[in-house]
């Protein structure tokens, strides 16, 4: 398999857009799409590159509704995220179906949410931006008024005659454990790894009932025996001391997300890491996400979609590996796959899932928290006809800052300036900038050519950011229209005219289309001067047969020098009965 994979990875074409050109998302992410071609069937990978984590683009994992409880869809986070930073990414670590917990560690900010799977990696990102990918395993302390105690677990149910300590991460109050005893400690220092967190007893709870978790606190739970040793060792006042430990350490590390297996190490792909996954889990092949790092510092996320014959089969485990190794990652893992698998950009899907996008557990995101300038419409033709008459110009701060907007010209010179202080929040940009007048007056027509919106923000904590959209101005043609509106077959009477207006020269392909867009007829293929050029159709393919009723479109694309314009109009075409 892995021959025919190499072989089919060298036709690797892209599949959206037909150039080879990703799309940046924001300045140093990028988004782009492929499809390579197997002996199995097509296969279709979605590719998101980002710099090295830090500055005003990081690395994040993310939690669905902030709690170790429950899913939500990737798209639902993002969208949660929205006032807070710019995201893409993908669906992040296996988790339960029942509770929603991760499988592995989860950590953000240098704190722990949940507890790393010794038989599983985890991928760790460095205070310097770099991915760490090992296998970790946990264990836990905690001391009161006797000796030094095992800790079981963090954030989950403990063992029986076990313990468990739960924070803010898990939700708003622990579970119900009949017999528990539960200590309430507060403040407790942030939960770090190999770190000494001392914290006095609030409170202490027995029976099992459900306790409140204080904010910047947590509750020591024991059940069977270890209740009566938590009720004999930590009365209220008493100091405790807990340990959440990492075997090995894991220095430097500010986030954390758990998945696995490791399938890339040292720029080579690996074929079994020996890590707790079945034959089954790593031989499907099935829709698949992976995380890795390039060379150059560059993350690299990849969904590749599956499940949908004709469009995607999906990879084995270690297709995908070999996939990473050929898009250049010195080390990756896999993170949770299947219907599991999505990527998304701002609550936006990216890739096509299996089925319905699944709610998740997790997921791990570029999240950008610099000046973001929104899409612009890539062609606008403002002469009044109604069609890409408009352009809008937005740009989106989720900190204060200052900000500088540029608008320049297709002739360099500068249309608009301005420096100003903003909150956060979105702010549009004039267009047409030098006037307000109607939208097809001489006043409104701004010049044909490419023009660039370039905004620049220096925001409270000092870090700065720019961003740009280019479009094009072309008003080539304009005011496409058919008479009459409706043909009849047989033909009675006039044939339908087809007419526009045109402001330079240009060459044009006049087209009648299904809605489908399969091409029916081509009426033209020549250049035009300026001026009315008409064309006619009398309602014949291009094989001289009278078309079904129904529907069309006439289409009229022009290219010179500024590019290319398309004009669409819809006709509808009617059967009668009846003699020529």
């Amino acid at each position: 398999m892995g021959r025919l994979l190499l072989t089919a990875f060298a036709a690797l074409v892209l599949a959206v857009p037909a150039v080879a050109q990703p799309r940046t998302l924001w300045p140093g992410v990028t988004y782009d799409t492929a499809v390579q071609f197997t002996s199995n069937g097509p296969v279709a990978l979605n590719v998101l590159i980002g710099p090295r984590p830090g500055g005003t683009t990081t690395l994040v994992p993310t939690l669905s509704n902030e709690t170790l409880t429950g899913t939500e869809t990737l798209t639902a986070m993002q969208r949660r995220l929205v006032g807070s930073a710019t995201t893409a990414g993908v669906n992040g670590d296996y988790f339960s179906f029942e509770t929603g917990a991760p499988s592995g560690v989860l950590m953000r900010e240098g704190q722990i949410a949940n507890p790393p799977a010794g038989d599983r990696s985890s991928a760790g990102i460095t205070t310097d931006g770099s991915l760490d990918i090992r296998r970790i395993s946990f264990f836990g302390t905690w001391q009161g008024a006797g000796a030094k105690r095992t800790l079981n677990t963090l954030n989950r149910p403990p063992p029986p005659n076990g313990t468990a300590l739960y924070t803010q991460a898990w939700g708003p109050e622990t579970p119900a454990f009949p017999g528990a005893t539960a200590l309430t400690l507060f403040p407790l220092p942030a939960p770090q790894p190999n770190a000494d967190l001392v914290a006095p007893v609030g409170e202490v709870r027995t029976g099992g009932a459900p306790v409140s978790i204080p904010l910047g606190g947590a509750v020591l739970v024991g059940i069977g025996s270890a209740a009566a040793v938590l009720a004999r060792e930590g009365a209220v006042g008493q100091q405790i001391t807990s340990q959440l430990i990492f075997r090995p350490e894991w220095p430097g590390i500010v986030s954390a997300i758990g998945g696995g297996p490791q399938i890339v190490r040292n720029g080579a792909a690996v074929f079994r890491a020996g890590e707790a996954f079945t034959p089954f889990q790593l031989g499907a092949r099935v829709p698949r996400t992976g995380l890795g790092q390039l060379a150059d510092g560059r993350v690299i996320l990849v969904a590749v979609d599956g499940r949908q014959p004709g469009y995607s089969v999906g990879m084995t485990m270690f297709e995908l590996a070999q996939t990473l190794v050929r898009l250049g990652a010195v080390t990756a893992m896999a993170l949770d796959g299947g219907g599991s698998t999505t990527m998304a950009f701002n609550g936006t899907l990216l890739n096509r899932p299996s089925g319905t996008e699944r709610p998740v557990s997790t997921a791990l995101l570029f999240e950008y928290t610099g000046v973001f300038v929104e899409s612009a419409t890539a062609v606008v033709s403002p002469d009044g006809d109604g069609v890409a008459d408009r352009q809008s110009l937005r740009y989106r701060l989720v900190r204060p800052a200052t900000t500088t907007t540029t608008l320049t010209a297709p002739d360099g010179t500068v249309a608009f300036t301005e420096i100003k202080e903003r909150q956060s929040g979105s702010f549009d940009v004039l267009f047409p900038p030098s006037s307000k007048a109607p939208v097809g007056t001489p006043d409104a027509q701004p010049a044909n050519g490419r023009w660039k919106l370039a905004v620049s923000a220096l925001d409270e904590v000092g870090q700065s950011s720019e961003m740009t959209q280019s479009f094009i101005v072309n008003s080539t043609v304009g005011f496409l229209s058919t008479a009459p509106r409706k043909l009849f077959l047989p033909p009675r009477g006039r044939d339908i005219g087809i007419t526009w207006k045109q402001s330079r020269p240009a060459r044009v392909v006049v087209t009648v289309e299904t809605l489908a867009g399969e091409v029916v007829r081509t009426l033209a293929k020549r250049s035009y001067r300026a001026g009315s050029p008409a064309v006619a159709w009398n309602g014949l393919d291009r094989k001289k047969q009278a078309v079904r009723g129904g529907n069309y479109l006439v289409r009229v694309t022009a290219r010179n020098a500024l590019g290319a314009i398309e004009l669409t109009h819809r006709l509808r075409v009617q059967r009668i009965v009846g003699p020529r």
